[in-house]
């Protein structure tokens, strides 16, 4: 419980700010999260194409 003499708005400033950082951290994991996944696929889909490339070599 808060005491009289207390002022609230630092308690309230201090959740705001927390807050914020968690929403900022999570955008940020979020981003890296995608950034990883989009890097993923593209490597994939680059062995694919090599892989389809190597094989149809021999037959030309």
């Amino acid at each position: 419980m808060v005491s009289v003499g207390r002022p609230v708005s630092p308690l309230v400033g201090r959740g705001a700010s927390a807050v914020a950082a968690v929403l900022v951290v999570g955008v940020v994991l979020t981003a890296l999260l995608a950034t990883v996944a989009i890097t993923a696929v593209s490597v994939s889909i680059a062995a694919l194409v090599l892989r389809s490339l190597l094989n149809s070599a021999p037959k030309r």
